[in-house]
């Protein structure tokens, strides 16, 4: 496994070994041991999630203010683009982002740390997302910034109107959130 340290560098992006030939593939999708290596955390999964957008679908960025979920994010089938946003107050790096791009082909995942807001978009027909989390979901701590927040000035690869929820519409500009300290 490959571990690239992005820009914020709490933020990992992890490249599975593949072995493959005519026949198939495989590689490792996780190893609790070699996960922390690579991110230098000792986190404990939880939670094993599995979602499908359609293309153009652009989900906010999303964090939970009590409960903070650490997310392990990979995408099975499709292509999009996943972004990390630090909303740590005292983080030298607060209101930075770091993207990557996630894919069937690619095999790649993202390591989005507690403290974060995590949003994407579904750049392909459809995508499959597998993730796992550090902590349970509780709809009742989960908060969204807006996605198109001029103070983050995110680089959404996007050339259509993005597919936006309900609550996703009515995300909160960064400087009006609750973040973290």
């Amino acid at each position: 496994m490959k571990a690239t340290r992005l820009a914020i560098p709490e933020v990992v992006l992890i490249e599975p070994q593949v072995f493959g030939d005519a026949r198939g593939f495989f590689f490792e999708s996780f190893n609790q041991k070699t996960f922390n290596e690579a991110t230098g955390t000792n986190h404990q999964f939880v939670q094993d999630n599995h979602s499908r957008s359609s293309q153009g679908v652009l989900r906010g960025l999303h964090y939970q203010i009590q409960q903070p979920q650490g997310k392990l994010v990979r995408v099975a089938r499709g292509k999009v683009w996943d972004v990390a946003v630090d909303i740590r107050k005292s983080s030298p790096t607060f209101g930075q982002w770091v993207g990557a791009e996630l894919s069937e082909d690619n095999q790649h995942q993202l390591w989005v740390p507690p403290g974060f807001a995590h949003g994407f978009v579904v750049l392909s027909e459809s995508a499959d997302f597998l993730y796992k989390t550090t902590d349970y979901y509780a709809p009742e701590h989960e908060r969204c910034i807006a996605w198109n927040d001029e103070a983050l000035t995110i680089s959404w690869p996007v050339s259509i109107t993005p597919i936006l929820s309900a609550k996703d519409q009515l995300g909160a500009a960064l400087c009006d959130a609750e973040v973290f300290k």
